[in-house]
């Protein structure tokens, strides 16, 4: 039987990992910790895992091809192709998706998603 992180606990984890991001920084929105870059979200933190933004082929790929992605559904509402989330039991485990983030934050900042 595993202990579960404490939410605070989970989200200062997370907050360590995502603010090191450049131009990163964080904000309550619709209630969900959110993460933005140039004023716009790339990333929140939703139910047991992080919700980001990606290109559709990208976000599309990852979904069909990890067992540890699925469709962004903040509250139960589905979002746009462009969403996934990442579901790890330990926020720690966050770090090895590092590179997703990455990509997530240059996606949202270039605007390329316009």
């Amino acid at each position: 039987m595993t202990t579960e992180t404490p939410k605070s606990e989970r989200k200062a984890q997370i907050d360590a990992l995502l603010l090191t991001l450049p131009g990163a920084s964080a904000r309550k929105i619709n209630g969900l910790d959110a993460y933005f870059v140039s004023d716009k979200m790339f990333a929140c933190i939703s139910g047991d895992g992080i919700g980001l933004r990606l290109p559709v082929a990208t976000a599309t790929e990852l979904q069909f091809s990890r067992n540890d992605v699925v469709a962004f559904q903040p509250g139960g509402i589905a979002s746009t192709r462009e969403w996934i989330q990442i579901n790890c039991a330990e926020a720690a485990d966050y770090e090895k998706h590092l590179a997703l983030f990455r990509t997530s934050l240059e996606f949202v900042k270039t605007g390329r998603g316009k």
